[in-house]
């Protein structure tokens, strides 16, 4: 028989094969803490005693039967010197235990009290609690080769007075700077398993927070039994600290000089025996990246609004495009107010942090946003006017620059006047900015970026981000503009009628100059001549789009009118704002099959949405408010045409957002081209998966890496994961850094509370367009799902202009995320169709199927049946 080998400390080399837990412990020696004497059984002896490739049953079988010599309790009793302790403790110490990803905690056996008589009985316990069901379970869910390596520790035993363990970090709240403590009277093994109550300390600063609990047991050892067993404490010191505030400080203190030492948090078990420390085990903490450190800087983050532009997963580039692009515009925007420049200055950061990535889902920084309106005067009056607009549901606000009164004012008449200026300029403005990029976008429309060398490309692009960046101007002041008009509209109209929630909302009504709405109109048009003409009727139904697309010349009307449309709003369709998204330009067979599924159906009648009429209604309702108050109705008459104005440019200038991001598409979807030509990239399309800068790093030879292709693998396989999951709520909370620690993926709550406390059938939104609609619900994720709502109502998540041509088939509309400016809440007014906004918990409570009754005016959704 193999002669026993113990391991004593130093260990030398060999600690790293000793498993976490005795590791660990040498390590507490090395630092110079009071560690009671051990030594160590190691794991590669143990393994030589089984035969190679034994199956768990197997093993444990052996090591059952397994006979111990006799000398192996007088060698291990040597290694303790001359004056060893009377009793010991085993425990395991596995390979893969107490480590940075994986504890194991609580899943081997411990024996404890042990005589050295008792040694090898005490080890073979241990060995088989390696080998038992809840450890290789364990092993599976952590994704681990599990094949029993563990080490044995026997260690002298401590006759606790009080034990207990510590954490380096507060477990619930993550604060990095707090120490967190538990402890009984007696061993901590009455803690560990959870057979006891606890006395609890948090160490924050110096200060110390108590939960002192009532402990009426306590586990110690029975000589007569034999054993640890739960003995009574007596009642006078039940509710006496298990504690003195000396030992939590010097514990405090002991965590935090460990959590430097080892460079991570870490988890303790103590004991006090005779007012001395022993530090009886110490392990990393683990689960550091679900636990967010809410001591750290707070972001709130809200895709209310944006999710209507960039819709579900959004690629590396273009985030990497449009963060610079907020950053430049809002700058802007802030010198167009006049904010001073140092102040611009001062809060650059702020500009460049305006957007956040959340697993591929792109989200407004709502501190940002705040701090940026903050710097304008009269933040407080705007700040509510932009949650308007946003859709934010809750606000979220930041202290105001602190200024003297003079600076202040002198900086509000400034602002005014300049204000009043760009407003009499704006109508102006907007025009030459269309004329601008109507110039610009017909100079690069005839470059053949596919065929041009990338570092051309490259250049073509720079000078493009220059008018971008640059002269934003008209865009910037008529969304701000908007939003101020559409708050003193939406507050005046609640004083003209308190019991009409959407007056305003009716009022604007049937605006024909949206447009948002002219691509369905000319679809229309299409298919009314598709219906007239049999032939092609037959023709669109009997073909796949691309066999259509490659011969609809023998209709050339047709031909004529679907070319229109591609060269007018070809760039217009869902996700038209992501770089990635293709569109009807780049494959004009998904135009076509478009109109194939209206050449299958009866074409949507809008007649029963008569949007002109509630319009009417709503301005007689104001003028019969104002019957005696000329100057009033004259000045809410003006506040009316400007805000119809202001509002209907703001979709329509968005368009010409559309138009711009259609040529940086055009601009990288020719640099993939040469990149795949040239074999840099496994084919074009990977360039969405590189940041602008990569792309432009590696043309200037500024890379700090150069293998484009893995790097673009390991970007596919991130993002599919993220394509994979389900929806992110529209608000999220994070903590310190953001990719650590925070969970991105909590689950919206579906309750009454997201509608009416006291009926659960009940939703409530905003309002956006009148009219009360009875029907089943279609939930639909995507427009290219189906061909036609038939008169169901389209329930989504959002919507952008690439949704419009399902809009006609349906009854009414009910989105999950949204305002009473994003584009749902525009083009359903202009088309008159019934819609609300803003539903929180919408797809989790609703189904296709269910049975509604909604309300457009009051926001109001009835589940009648499900």
């Amino acid at each position: 028989m193999t002669n026993l080998q113990v391991l004593q400390y130093p260990f030398g080399k060999e600690l790293a094969h000793l498993g976490g837990k005795a590791a660990n412990l040498a390590r507490l020696q090395g630092l110079g803490f009071q560690v009671p004497p051990f030594v160590v059984i190691p794991h590669d002896f143990l393994q030589q005693l089984l035969p190679e490739n034994s199956n768990p049953e197997a093993s444990r079988a052996l090591i059952a039967a397994f006979q111990f010599p006799e000398n192996w309790n007088d060698t291990i009793l040597k290694c303790f010197g001359a004056s060893p302790a009377a009793y010991f403790a085993v425990r395991s110490s596995g390979l893969a235990e107490d480590g940075t990803e994986n504890s194991f905690a609580g899943q081997f056996k411990s024996e404890l009290y042990v005589s050295p008589s008792e040694f090898t009985e005490a080890i073979r316990q241990v060995w088989l609690s390696a080998f038992e069901e809840r450890v290789l379970s364990y092993a599976r869910e952590k994704q681990l080769t599990w094949r029993g390596d563990i080490s044995i520790i026997i260690q002298e035993m401590i006759p606790a007075e009080t034990a207990g363990v510590g954490f380096g970090l507060h477990p619930t709240e993550g604060w990095r700077d707090a120490v967190v403590i538990s402890a009984v009277y007696g061993l901590g093994e009455g803690l560990v398993s959870g057979a006891l109550d606890a006395d609890t300390y948090v160490v924050r600063n110096g200060s110390i927070e108590k939960n002192i609990v009532t402990k009426d047991e306590g586990f110690f050892y029975d000589p007569t039994a034999g054993k640890v067993t739960t003995q009574g404490i007596p009642s006078g010191q039940q509710r006496i600290p298990a504690l003195e505030d000396a030992q939590v400080l010097e514990l405090a203190q002991t965590i935090q000089q460990l959590n430097q030492a080892l460079g991570r948090p870490q988890d303790i078990e103590f004991a006090y025996a005779q007012h001395q420390l022993f530090l009886l085990q110490t392990r990393p903490v683990t689960g550091l990246d679900r636990l967010p450190d809410r001591s750290a800087h707070r972001i709130v983050w809200d895709n209310s609004n944006i999710i209507e532009s960039y819709p579900g997963v959004t690629t590396p580039l273009t985030f990497s495009f449009i963060i610079k692009m907020y950053e430049a515009v809002y700058r802007q925007m802030g010198d167009i107010m006049g904010v001073p420049e140092q102040v611009l200055d001062k809060n650059r950061e702020v500009f460049a942090n305006m957007l956040g990535l959340m697993r591929g889902r792109v989200y407004y920084n709502l501190e940002g946003w705040y701090r940026a309106l903050a710097m304008l005067p009269g933040y407080k009056v705007n700040a509510r006017y932009m949650e308007t607009m946003m859709g934010v549901k809750e606000r979220f606000d930041v202290p105001e620059e602190t200024t003297s009164a003079w600076q202040a004012w002198s900086r509000l008449l400034w602002s005014v006047l300049k204000m009043l200026g760009l407003l009499f300029r704006l109508s102006s403005d907007r025009k030459q900015f269309k004329q601008t990029l109507d110039a610009i976008i017909a100079e690069y429309r005839v470059l053949d970026f596919d065929n041009m060398p990338p570092d051309a490309a490259m250049h073509k692009y720079l000078h493009f981000e220059q008018f971008l960046l640059k002269k934003w101007k008209a865009p910037l002041v008529n969304d701000f503009f908007a939003m101020i008009y559409f708050g003193i509209l939406k507050k005046s109209c609640s004083k003209i009628a308190p019991d009409h929630p959407s007056l305003h909302n009716d009022l604007l009504a049937g605006s024909h100059d949206i447009i948002s709405t002219e691509p369905f109109r000319r679809i229309f048009a299409i298919a009314a001549l598709i219906h007239q003409d049999p032939a092609a009727q037959a023709f669109m139904l009997k073909h796949d789009a691309g066999y259509v697309w490659q011969n609809i010349g023998q209709f050339p009307e047709i031909q004529r009118l679907v070319n229109q449309y591609l060269e007018d709003f070809g760039e217009r369709t869902v996700g038209e704002l992501k770089l990635e998204t293709i569109t009807y330009t780049q494959n004009p067979a998904s135009f076509i099959a478009i109109l194939q599924s209206y050449a299958k159906q009866a074409l949507p009648s809008r007649a029963s949405f008569d949007e002109t009429a509630v319009r009417r209604e709503a301005e007689s309702r104001v003028k019969k408010a104002y019957q005696f108050k000329p100057l009033k109705k004259w000045f809410f008459f003006g506040l009316l045409s400007k805000t119809r104005s202001l509002v209907s440019s703001r979709e329509n200038l968005r368009y010409e957002r559309t138009r711009g991001f259609a040529v940086v598409r055009r601009i990288f979807c020719g640099i993939g081209k040469q990149f795949a030509a040239e074999g840099i990239l496994a084919e074009s399309r990977d360039i969405f998966y590189l940041t602008k800068e990569e792309v432009f790093d590696f043309i200037k030879g500024t890379s700090v890496q150069i293998n484009l292709r893995a790097l673009v693998a390991q970007r596919k396989a991130e993002y599919a994961v993220f394509e994979a999951e389900q929806p992110l709520p529209e608000r999220i909370t994070t903590f310190g850094t953001v990719y650590h620690g925070n969970d991105f993926r909590q689950v919206v709550q579906t309750s009454a509370s997201d509608g009416d406390p006291e009926d659960a059938n009940l939703l409530k939104g905003l309002g956006c367009s009148a009219g009360i609609v009875r029907a089943r619900v279609r939930v639909v994720r995507n427009p290219d799902e189906l061909s036609s709502l038939e008169g169901d109502i389209l329930v989504t998540s959002s919507t952008d202009p690439g949704w419009v041509a399902l809009f006609p088939s349906a009854s009414a509309i009910l989105v999950e995320r949204g305002s009473l400016l994003s584009h749902s809440a525009i083009v359903s007014r202009e088309l008159g169709i019934p819609c609300v906004v803003g539903i929180s918990g919408l797809l989790n409570r609703l189904k296709t199927g269910d049975l509604v009754e909604m309300n457009g005016t009051s926001g109001e959704v009835r589940v009648l049946d499900t």
